[in-house]
């Protein structure tokens, strides 16, 4: 049997929108005369520019409202944001700490921001951004390291074009980061992130992958500490998520969502997109006409390790662009840039 699926179009400032997470703060619901409401992130400019809800109305209209932020002396200096996730009443922006599709690694997208939701309901909210001057890339590529995991080798291109090239962009203009980027390591993709009821944030990589194609989740701790330069992030550990990729393809992290009873839902899928020029798919083709996958597992992993198994839930071919995911109110609700638009699809958990 099947589930009732439909479809609601719609329009953010011409920008494709990455990421789902439910509005919990009163507040900005009633400020949006929302039943319910859902934060997204939007993929073109500055993060403080790139925040926006998708709002359904008590009426049961669908709209979108553009939600700008001031990031003080930030303003204007990153790009990127692709991932959102809640812990003690602040929406915490990621990054994707990555490149353009031919690299090389921006500093701009290295970064991660945070704000307080109830504030949001008022005029101009407050975005604290940290940029952290690949102190994340290095903490993610030594977490790889040291859980022993066996990541697929990159390309040549991929470690000319995204580690050289990097590393030779920066010493050519005295960069203090350039001591963080090894020649050996791997260019990072942050695409996803969910806190865990211990406060650490898990990221779900889109890119690097293992050896065998399957999804990496990284485990930090002390992400707040960062917003008072008290500390910076480190890596507890890094995991494959087993059991979720099709023989022969390579599958990165599109989505994360803390789901209920230490479950977590995640949207799988390719490691980038296809004719786009892509120095990934140049050199790892198998990763790029890969159609997005509902998939859920549960934290902490047991036995402990470095993996993690994890469950189909849906398989959501054709579409291949699922950015967001997350269950409400007896739904499932996911966020798509399929054929450049936005599009939710509204997915009930009742059979038809």
């Amino acid at each position: 049997m099947t589930c009732p699926t439909r479809t609601v179009e719609l329009a953010v400032a011409g920008n494709e929108a990455s990421d789902l997470l439910p509005v919990h703060a009163r507040e900005v619901l009633a400020a949006h005369g929302a039943r319910r409401a859902f934060w997204t992130v939007l993929d073109e400019g500055p993060v403080e520019h790139c925040l926006a809800l998708l709002v359904e109305r008590h009426d049961g209209e669908w709209q979108t409202h553009h939600v700008w932020m001031d990031a003080g002396a930030e303003n204007g200096r990153t790009e990127d944001g692709e991932a959102l996730a809640r812990h003690d009443g602040w929406i915490y922006v990621f990054g994707s700490h990555f490149g353009s599709k031919r690299g090389p690694l921006r500093p701009r997208r290295a970064f991660v921001g945070r704000f307080r939701e109830a504030e949001a309901a008022g005029p101009l909210p407050r975005l604290h951004v940290v940029r952290n001057q690949f102190r994340l890339h290095r903490a993610v590529n030594d977490a790889l390291v040291a859980a022993g995991i066996a990541v697929l080798p990159p390309g040549e291109q991929v470690r000319h074009r995204f580690i050289a090239a990097t590393r030779d962009r920066g010493t050519a203009r005295a960069k203090s980061w350039v001591g963080r980027l090894a020649e050996e390591d791997l260019p990072v993709n942050v695409e996803a992130a969910a806190f865990t009821p211990a406060g650490t944030v898990l990221l779900g990589l889109r890119f690097p992958v293992t050896d065998r194609g399957e999804p990496i989740l990284v485990e930090l701790a002390d992400v707040a500490g960062m917003f008072d330069r008290r500390s910076w992030p480190h890596a507890v550990g890094a995991y494959a998520l087993t059991g979720v990729t099709r023989p022969g393809e390579l599958t990165g992290f599109r989505a994360l969502s803390a789901g209920r009873d230490g479950g977590y839902d995640a949207v799988v899928g390719s490691i980038d997109a296809l004719g786009k020029r892509s120095v990934l798919l140049d050199d790892h083709p198998a990763g790029g006409d890969v159609t997005s996958r509902h998939v859920r597992f549960r934290w902490p992993p047991a036995p402990a390790g470095a993996s993690v198994a994890g469950d189909l839930v849906a398989d959501l071919a054709p579409l291949h662009n699922v950015e967001g995911l997350t269950e409400l109110d007896g739904a499932r609700y996911y966020v798509t840039d399929e054929d450049h638009r936005v599009a939710l699809l509204i997915m009930s958990e009742r059979p038809g």
